[in-house]
């Protein structure tokens, strides 16, 4: 007699082995190479003057996104953007720790990763490389404005102070510096591809800034600058109960720039420039703040910028200021910061952040301005970009184009210590000196302080953490630069590019969907 046959076990069984799916090594290899491409671009960026890693990383994304699906793509994206996004932004966890450091790099890689999910979704089209560059200058003015007003940190452009691509700044600004470093990159992949194509798409962006005028002459006259750098006594998120030590180190290191200037070891200054937040004490409420500016004003003749905390009278609350303190005359006038730092100056969704950490109550209420003019002072028209404000294209534009003949940037680095942030600032600067053909001011709490020409080129900076005074006789400028009469034409021509190239991907995909079903 024959048993019958056993049951299997059923699929759930313990003995049952599971099978579980091998990631296979082409998927390792991209995944690997997607962050070290995300890697590259962080590594081309100051203080190192890489330049030229920026392609190449760029040419290691166009590998691993093309011929992929937009699922892998954003994956893929997301681990670019973090391996560019976790060492970039590194100075904002300087003294917070990870609460600020990692979730901000996530949320930049996340904006990145909607880009790269569009690459490689458009993919097929002919002459990818192209398409794709557009859709990057899409997503990166999608993530200057979004989310919380913008956060314009890592864009290509600001990398490439010291390389080829800068000159273009001239023509079309930022967006068109990061879509030349863009294109090159993913021609020098398409050379593996169509060497015909490829050729023509590396080497046009890469050559094109050679053969853009960059003006550097004094068509309205110069100027003699002193940008201050007072020092703080430590560094830290404690910087706001060191005001008055601030306040003491920028009045001293001024007096010490006038006694130079008596004894002839020194120029004397048509203009000064002090720091954001070196007088965080308001000077129209205490006396013995106006009474230290008016010192210091006195002493070097000249008018000087005053970074200050001022609490307005018509709301009780605060506005980050530069007022203009003239010899013998005091506050003449004030310019506002219309740019604030969100999560820093302001807090968006305060009692919701609150849930994850106590620290989101150091974020100020800041009020922002909206009048761009700057300040006249002496034979100068300033324009005045606080800081942060910097990043942002349209805020420096307007500032220039209410008639700035100069750009002075007073910032506070202090709160981030040692890192590279100073850096990274400092080259945002060189490229807008280019973009708009004006000569630059950085005047730094802690450093780094610089002079900038209108070629973007750094004459003279400070070390960090150090008192200091820069004294230089800079062009004054009043020609338009291509890319500051344009505007945000470039930004808005290039965006639309890319979403002409989604377009042409969804059509493509419904021809080949209704192929493959005839």
């Amino acid at each position: 007699m024959v048993a019958p046959p056993m049951a299997p076990d059923p699929p759930d069984s313990p003995e049952t082995p599971v099978r579980r799916r091998r990631i296979s090594g082409p998927v390792l290899l991209r995944v690997a190479l997607a962050v070290a491409g995300g890697v590259l671009i962080y590594l081309s960026f100051p203080p190192r003057p890489l330049w030229f890693l920026a392609p190449i990383g760029f040419a290691l994304l166009a590998y691993v996104l093309y011929g992929r699906r937009a699922r892998a793509g954003f994956g893929y994206g997301l681990l670019f953007g973090l391996g560019f996004m976790v060492p970039l932004l590194r100075w904002t966890g300087e003294f917070v720790g990870l609460v600020a450091w990692l979730p901000l790099a996530f949320a930049c890689a996340l904006m990145i990763s909607i880009g790269t999910t569009a690459m490689a979704f458009t993919s097929r089209l002919p002459a990818w490389p192209l398409w794709a560059a557009f859709l990057w200058a899409a997503d990166e003015a999608l993530r200057e404005v979004f989310p919380f007003g913008g956060f314009t940190w890592g864009k290509v452009a600001f990398g490439q102070p010291e390389g080829w691509f800068l000159p273009l700044a001239a023509v079309g600004g930022a967006p068109l510096v990061s879509f030349a470093v863009v294109l090159t990159g993913f021609g020098l992949f398409w050379l593996t591809k169509n060497w015909k194509l490829g050729l023509p798409l590396l080497v046009v962006p890469l050559v094109a800034g050679f053969g853009v005028p960059v003006g550097v002459d004094a068509s309205a006259g110069t100027v003699t600058v002193a940008a201050i750098q007072g020092n703080v006594p430590r560094a830290g998120l404690d910087f706001n109960a060191q005001r008055r030590a601030v306040l003491d180190n920028h009045v001293k290191k001024t007096i010490e720039l006038a006694a130079d200037v008596a004894a002839g070891k020194a120029k004397q200054p048509d203009v000064v420039i002090w720091p954001e937040n070196s007088s965080d004490i308001d000077p129209f409420r205490n006396a013995d703040a106006k009474a230290a500016i008016d010192a210091a004003a006195n002493a070097i003749k000249a008018p000087v910028a005053v970074g200050a905390v001022v609490v307005d009278r018509s709301d009780g609350l605060p506005r980050n200021q530069v007022v203009l303190w003239e010899p013998g005359k005091g506050a003449t006038d004030t310019y506002t910061k219309r740019k604030l730092q969100p999560f820093g100056e302001t807090m968006p969704m305060r009692s919701f952040f609150r849930l994850f950490s106590s620290d989101v109550d150091r974020a100020g209420v800041f009020q922002p301005g909206s009048d761009p003019e700057g300040f006249r002072m002496g034979p100068a028209q300033v324009a005045l970009d606080t800081c942060y404000e910097v990043a942002f294209d349209s805020v420096v534009r307007d500032s220039v184009t209410a008639g700035a003949t100069i750009i002075a940037i007073p910032t506070n680095n202090a709160t981030f210590g040692r890192t590279e942030m100073t850096y990274q600032q400092l080259s945002m600067s060189r490229v807008r000196a280019v973009e708009h053909g004006r000569a630059v001011v950085v005047a730094a709490t802690s450093g780094v302080s610089a002079i900038v020409q209108p070629d973007g080129s750094v004459t003279q900076k400070t070390g960090l953490f150090t008192p200091d005074a820069l004294v230089a006789t800079l062009p004054l400028r009043s020609q338009t630069t291509l890319a500051t009469w344009l505007g945000a034409w470039p930004g808005w021509v290039l965006t639309a590019a890319g979403l002409v190239a989604l377009a042409l991907g969804f059509t493509r995909r419904r021809k080949d969907s209704n192929g493959a079903a005839a």
